[in-house]
């Protein structure tokens, strides 16, 4: 068991400072009364050059870093197929580890994660920052408190665009091993929504499609998908949207409720209708918000729940187990487009 961090501030070091990385300096600035970066890693000496205002020691090895000795957690926003091996080092190290999405690209290596870290008595922090949005904490209400009433039919569509461009800008980028495609990649907050709102999911059927990237992976994907509950759904995802991301939505239809989230990134509450009313609802239109990337805004708010629990006062809301849950609709999507048929869920383990 790890003991609270409660006497001073959090020392904590980036690993990897590409595309996602600055939401997580941002989020360690506005938790600077909390957090200390202490030191970044990534494997390209320009871009360390570029984060040299940080002032804070830099290196190109991981092992180098973690020699430090001075780490109490670090932030992982590394090719999502080196994060597995990355997580087991920094626990082996008793260091608390929180891990960009998807926390892996094989389902062997969520699940060794998960062990390592539990073996190492650290925490494993899985980042689901959407979660967090306004809009889907009063949709998760909704859905908690059972206002919908029986659950028969939800539709989430993930449509964005990735250029060539943006696969070219790295060799890993598009590839299986370390990147994953739109269901792994740009689409996995979304996916992560079919557990977290509607509940376990009983059997997927999925198609996938590489329709015009110069890629490994799917520039495109549908899923079906059967929740135990009984309800019925589905999914539709492309990277391919002319002229620029266009929607990132979920439709929920029940016996006594309907609600569609939309806008470009589920930013903005479009339909709430349901049979009774409660306090809340008139809080649907402040909820709203405009957004000028499809991360969204909740990077901060993750930290905040990261800072309680290092501090010893509650628990993660997104942990190594939780995270797996996505991953493992994810790897089962996988399956079923590979083989041609559906696939039912657990995966073992």
């Amino acid at each position: 068991m790890y003991t609270p961090i409660t006497d001073r501030k959090i020392r904590i070091a980036i690993i990897g400072c590409g595309r996602i990385s600055k939401n997580h300096f941002g989020s360690i600035e506005k938790h600077s009364d909390n957090l200390e970066l202490v030191a970044i890693c990534d494997t390209n000496p320009e871009v360390l050059e570029a984060h040299s205002h940080l002032n804070v020691p830099s290196y190109r090895r991981l092992n180098d870093l973690l020699e430090q000795g001075d780490i109490d957690v670090v932030s992982i926003c590394t090719p999502s197929g080196i994060h597995p091996d990355q997580v087991v080092r920094c626990a082996q190290k008793g260091i608390h580890v929180i891990t960009e999405k998807p926390m892996a690209t094989r389902w062997s290596d969520g699940v060794n994660m998960v062990k390592a870290c539990d073996e190492a008595g650290v925490r494993l922090f899985v980042v689901k920052q959407n979660r967090r949005n306004t809009t889907l904490q009063l949709l998760k209400r909704a859905v908690r408190e059972k206002r919908f009433g029986k659950i028969y039919t939800v539709h989430l569509n993930v449509f964005w665009t990735r250029p060539q461009e943006y696969y070219d800008q790295a060799k890993w980028r598009g590839t299986w091993e370390l990147d994953g495609g739109a269901f792994m990649n740009q689409a996995s907050h979304y996916i992560d929504l079919i557990d977290w709102l509607i509940g376990p999911v009983d059997t997927i059927q999925a198609m996938i499609g590489t329709l015009a990237r110069d890629i490994e992976v799917e520039d495109t994907g549908v899923i079906n998908v059967r929740w135990r509950n009984g309800a019925l759904g589905s999914m539709t995802v492309s990277m391919l949207t002319y002229p620029k991301n266009y929607e990132g939505s979920i439709t929920i239809l029940g016996e006594k409720g309907l609600v569609r989230v939309g806008g470009v990134a589920v930013n903005e509450i479009q339909t709430w209708e349901f049979d009774d009313e409660a306090d809340y609802d008139k809080d649907i239109k402040s909820a709203n918000y405009e957004t000028t990337s499809v991360y969204g805004f909740g990077h901060p708010l993750y930290y905040e729940n990261v800072v309680d629990c290092l501090r010893g006062n509650c628990e993660p809301a997104v942990d190594g187990r939780e995270g797996l849950k996505s991953l493992e609709l994810i790897i089962a999507s996988y399956l079923s487009a590979r083989d041609g048929k559906a696939v039912s869920l657990p995966l073992s383990y």
